[in-house]
């Protein structure tokens, strides 16, 4: 209860410093913007930015018209770009640009907080702000590099520094620091910076904040010599490489703040506060020996060791190894080599059955794979099932799986996660997953997470290991945010997910059908695009750089999450799997799968190829464009039929006839609509009845990176224009090479003819032997696919 209260102290104390340093630059326009040379710092960085015209018209005050530019006295003194969005030529190249910055020189706030500005900081950024400039806040704007001494140097009067989120590294800048002597709030945290956090910053005479939370800083904590600040009210260092003990300067300084977070570091001896200093600090995952939660004496060990350090605990000797007798040694050698010897033979007796079974099970299962493949419908190829078993290899090779469990993420103990979710409480309930069931929780941090519990009641005890096995392969941007796991009991397992704020992609879909204004606004085209690249690196990820290559098997508007960016993370793990038919697997690995997939094959479960997943990813897609809901998690009959509609009106000869099937709630400009139809006509390509045809998803993501290709050929004299003919001019091109026909993979239907009999007349220019080779020519589907492609299922 008391670390709850801390927690909800500290939020409260950074709403209040934050909006304090804001202050500065929350000044109502006074009048009409007087400085010619404010003027002209506005339009730079309204160019260099790519600000869009409707937040920042032109031919308008600035001081009365223009979001986010505070003036007084008719000078800008603040600029607020939280919120704002950049043009769609802004967005293909945006950079850490604001030269404008210079000629405002009554500046006092900038904050450009989530609005992306890649690159490095200027060094010129000291020198060149304003003398009166006092609060700068860049958090999560993706700035990398390290921090230039003199993007500092010059800052005398600022109070507050946020560079949180970025991905920053290096070293600290000390000297820097230290002549930040205004200096209130330092929020340095999720970075990489490395090195020693300078002792110049604990002598900030009115630092209240310090916040350099998961960083990789390391050293210890200065001993003497320094004058500690007197108003500190929050000091966060969790989560970094810290060592050594902590001095009483420092315990008396952790007693004094609100909240004070030391854990996830290597700090070693007694703490001398049994209780957390009355719950205002937080210690855990240390290697302290008076209190609990800590490390375990192994790695606190073999951190001190590899460095070097004197540790201060007890160290644990090693087992002693025995000694053979000279006498028996000879013994010993003749009873190794006859062990070798018989087991060598055993093993080469099983090598010659396991080839034998594999190829008379290799042929079983090309065959049952033939018939499933020739079986598929456009709607729903053979095995499509949303809530399908477990994945293929999730139950064969226990014990090669569990050998790696202890690499992938943290350990956590039971009660730990127990009382995250408040014992796995009804009111922390998400849902109830078909691979188990997921709880709301939070870690004593303070970090959110998803908690997927596993028992024999939802799933099988063993459907954890797919994904523990995939997350060995690394972890990768676009999937879900694996933090750790606990598998401490037999009859449950549960895994643990970095929370994700804006749920899925089916939830943020269904509330924009439900609610009117706000709800239109958190989908908009932009942020649907962004989501299918996602899904699309994702799986390319999965296909192209797993070896061997991974199908997802879940892939629907359920298993999308979006984080506080909307950025995709890939869910629904469980059902991954090994792709069936690898022709450069061996064949003990087909063996070891044979046993775990002959039956799931067979019965109607999804099927283990990469094309199953392109044709899924092809029904999101879809959704995305259309805005009808479920589509990607049915195969029923209704939505087979509507497949069939929809894609009537997807055509890459006609334009005008997506208005038919484009979701009503968007409000797109013309440059989008080709991208929607763009995004339609690749949709239709992972829908293509035959699996060989559909295209591998490194195409795809290419597409999807430049819609406009798609649709667009270059004129000779760098315009574009629609293609009136076919898409493989410019697609082919840019992107792919040479493209096929596929015009024996599926027929057209009479409403097809229909739909394209204006267009060929039009093509046929009035000439009989023309218009039979143009009509032949449209009544051909075309479907998007690389020249000498071929996927593995036929």
């Amino acid at each position: 209860m008391m670390r709850e209260r801390a927690r909800g102290l500290w939020a409260l104390l950074l709403v209040a410093l934050v909006a304090a340093a804001a202050a500065p630059g929350a000044v109502l326009a006074q009048g009409n913007l007087t400085s010619r040379s404010d003027l002209v710092g506005l339009y730079a960085l309204r160019g260099t930015l790519g600000l869009r015209a409707r937040d920042w018209p032109r031919h308008a005050d600035p001081c009365a018209a223009w979001a986010g530019v505070g003036c007084r006295a008719g000078r800008v003194v603040s600029l607020n770009l939280v919120g704002l969005r950049r043009t769609r030529l802004g967005r293909l190249s945006p950079r850490f640009d604001v030269d404008g910055l210079r000629n405002l020189t009554r500046l006092e706030a900038f904050n450009a907080a989530g609005f992306g500005l890649p690159g490095s900081i200027p060094a010129w950024l000291g020198a060149g702000l304003a003398p009166t400039f006092q609060s700068l806040d860049i958090s999560d704007c993706a700035v990398s590099g390290n921090i230039p001494a003199s993007a500092l140097v010059g800052l005398g009067n600022l109070t507050t520094l946020n560079f949180a989120g970025n991905q920053l590294s290096g070293q600290l800048p000390a000297t820097a620091l230290s002549s930040l002597t205004r200096l209130r709030t330092l929020n340095l945290s999720d970075n990489a910076f490395s090195g020693a956090l300078p002792d110049a910053v604990w002598s900030l005479p009115g630092l209240s904040v310090l916040d350099v939370s998961r960083n990789n800083l390391t050293g210890e904590l200065p001993t003497a010599g320094l004058a500690l600040p007197a108003n500190a009210l929050v000091v966060d260092l969790s989560k970094n490489l810290f060592y050594g003990g902590v001095p009483e300067t420092f315990r008396r300084l952790f007693a004094q703040v609100l909240l004070a977070n030391i854990s996830g570091n290597y700090f070693d001896g007694k703490l001398g506060v049994s209780d957390g200093g009355g719950g205002n600090v937080s210690f855990q995952l240390n290697c302290f020996l008076d209190v609990l939660g800590q490390r375990t004496q192994a790695d606190c060990q073999q951190f001190y060791a590899s460095r070097g350090l004197p540790y201060n605990g007890p160290v644990m000797p090693p087992a002693p190894q025995p000694t053979p007798s000279p006498a028996r040694k000879k013994h010993k050698n003749l009873k190794y080599i006859l062990i070798g010897a018989i087991g060598g033979g055993l093993l080469l007796i099983a090598v010659v059955a396991a080839i034998v079974f594999c190829f008379v099970c290799s042929g079983r299962t090309g065959r049952r794979n033939d018939q499933r493949g020739s079986g598929a419908s456009p709607s729903a190829p053979s095995g499509v099932s949303a809530t399908g078993t477990a994945a293929a290899t999730g139950g064969s090779q226990p014990s090669a799986l569990s050998a790696n469990t202890a690499k992938v993420g943290d350990s956590f103990a039971y009660d730990q996660l127990a009382n995250a979710t408040s014992g796995f409480g009804e009111e922390r309930l998400i849902k109830h997953g078909h691979s188990g069931d997921l709880y709301h929780g939070v870690l004593q941090d303070g970090t959110a997470v998803v908690v997927k519990r596993i028992t024999s009641r939802v799933a099988r005890k063993d459907a954890y290991l797919a994904e523990l096995d995939l997350f060995t392969k690394g972890l990768h941007e676009r999937l879900v945010p694996f933090l750790g796991h606990c598998l401490d009991k037999e009859e449950e397992k549960v895994l643990v997910y970095r929370f994700v704020r804006n749920g899925d992609l089916s939830s943020a879909l269904h509330r924009k059908s439900r609610e009117e204004d706000e709800g239109m606004q958190s989908l908009d085209w932009i942020k649907r695009l962004k989501i299918a690249t996602g899904v699309a690196e994702a799986l390319c990820y999965l296909h192209h750089e797993c070896s061997p290559p991974m199908v997802h098997r879940d892939v629907q508007a359920s298993s999308v999450l979006l984080d506080d960016k909307f950025d995709v993370r890939l869910g629904s793990l469980s059902e991954a799997c090994p792709q069936e038919g690898e022709g450069h697997q061996n064949v003990i690995t087909k063996l070891l799968r044979f046993s775990s997939t002959a039956d799931q094959g067979s019965s109607g479960s999804p099927s283990a190829t990469c094309p199953y997943d392109v044709y899924c990813f092809g029904k999101v897609l879809l959704e995305l464009v259309t805005g009808r809901l479920g589509i990607s998690a049915s195969n029923d009959a209704a939505t087979s039929d509507w497949l069939d509609a929809t894609l009537r009106y997807v055509n890459i000869y006609e334009k005008d006839l997506m208005s038919k099937i484009i979701d009503p709630t968007l409000i797109i400009d013309e440059d989008h609509l080709e991208e929607v139809w763009a995004m339609a006509i690749v949709a239709k390509s992972c829908l293509n009845p035959r699996s060989s045809k559909r295209p591998p998803m490194k195409y795809i993501l290419k597409a999807l990176e430049n819609p406009l290709k798609v649709v667009r050929e270059d004129n000779g004299n760098g315009s574009a224009r629609l293609r009136a003919t076919s898409s493989r001019g410019s697609w082919n091109a840019a992107l792919f090479g040479s493209w096929r026909h596929s015009s024996s993979d599926i027929g057209p239907s009479r409403d097809d003819n229909i739909l394209k009999r204006s267009e060929t007349i039009k093509s046929s220019g009035g000439s009989n032997g023309d218009h039979s080779s143009s009509r032949r020519r449209q009544s051909k589907e075309i479907f998007p696919e690389p020249s000498g492609s071929r996927d593995t299922e036929d």
